[in-house]
């Protein structure tokens, strides 16, 4: 019988115990230990029967593991899996891979050289919806992609700026929010060629932006627009529309539209719009909508993870692929501070 996958989880807030909860309830892992100074993390650790260490480099000193799952916060992501990968432990990193470009970069070069594999939690990638779409663009069924616009438009209650981190630059929705939509129309349309964005903070009167406009222009010759903002009445958002987590009331509507020559695709419904008969717009056209089986992307993301480790599948998003969609998603504040067009 093949053994079973030895992880443990560093960082216990709210994604690192929903990596928990998805590793136990995989048949094929056994969740060793969890790191977290707080005392809340102890009792959850406690809870479930799992080793508790304060300290990371503790965990990684006392335990035998096959793979770590890093969810601390961004600044301390990097050095903790440079700890993980001299110690030849492939780890599965929370977005933002890393606070900066540069130390992004670093642990490019960290997995390169020693040959461990860094899977990055761009969670999308793994949506059903979201592998089905991507099948049916590279298959042509909407021909050459033309345009895409996306709504991520919702509402933070004030309880959620309690944390002064996020009232302050770096704190907002382009880093927290928005990031995932460019991950996901990467890997939907390719690289992203320029940006050009604006910003505004007038609603709250932060430090940090509440809604960003911003303009993309992919190196396939696509362009697009994304709209996003955490201070509005609004169902138009990924995280409310797609289902993928449970404490979030599922509106049911489509937030990206990707249009082509020969057809178009809203999700996340899936409905995919073309001509039968003839093409012009005196023409009728029919919509399709695929009703794929629901399941669960971090419950895939693990299952991924498993076999990323043994070197069966390679990253989905890897260190480099996430570096990536960073440099795009600083290019946005860029963008928007100097009112230029930014080159990637």
């Amino acid at each position: 019988m093949k053994r079973r996958t030895r992880l443990a989880v560093i960082g216990a807030g709210v994604i690192g115990r929903l990596h928990v909860e998805t590793a136990l309830r995989d048949a094929h892992c056994d969740v060793v230990a969890v790191s977290d100074p707080s005392p809340e993390s102890e009792e959850f650790a406690r809870r479930r029967g799992l080793r508790w260490f304060g300290n990371s480099r503790h965990l990684l000193e006392e335990s035998q593991l096959d793979g770590v799952v890093i969810a601390t916060p961004n600044s301390s992501h990097v050095e903790i899996a440079l700890d993980c990968i001299n110690r030849e432990i492939p780890v599965l990193v929370e977005k933002l891979v890393a606070d900066t470009v540069s130390d992004a970069a670093r642990l490019v070069s960290a997995s390169r050289e020693h040959k461990v594999p860094v899977l990055v939690g761009h969670h999308r990638r793994h949506n059903v919806v979201v592998r089905r779409a991507k099948e049916l663009i590279d298959d042509g069924c909407i021909g050459e992609p033309i345009t895409v616009n996306g709504l991520y438009t919702f509402f933070k209650p004030d309880a959620y700026f309690e944390a002064r981190w996020r009232r302050e630059s770096g704190g907002g929705p382009v880093l927290i929010n928005l990031i995932h939509e460019i991950d996901m129309l990467r890997f939907l349309l390719g690289e992203i060629e320029q940006v050009q964005a604006m910003t505004s903070n007038a609603h709250r009167g932060f430090e940090v932006e509440d809604t960003a406009n911003v303009l993309l222009r992919f190196r396939g010759g696509a362009i697009g627009a994304l709209t996003v903002s955490d201070c509005v009445a609004s169902p138009w958002a990924w995280d409310l529309a797609a289902g993928e987590a449970a404490q979030f009331g599922r509106t049911n509507v489509n937030t990206h539209f990707l249009t082509g020559s020969e057809g178009s695709i809203a999700l996340p419904r899936l409905d995919v719009w073309n001509y039968r008969s003839g093409k012009g717009w005196h023409e009728e056209m029919t919509v399709e909508r695929t009703h794929l089986h629901h399941a669960d992307p971090f419950e895939e993301q693990i299952r991924h993870f498993r076999s990323v480790i043994t070197r069966d599948e390679v990253p989905l998003c890897s260190a480099e692929d996430a570096l990536r969609t960073l440099s795009a998603t600083h290019a946005v504040h860029e963008a928007a501070r100097t009112g230029s067009t930014v080159s990637i």
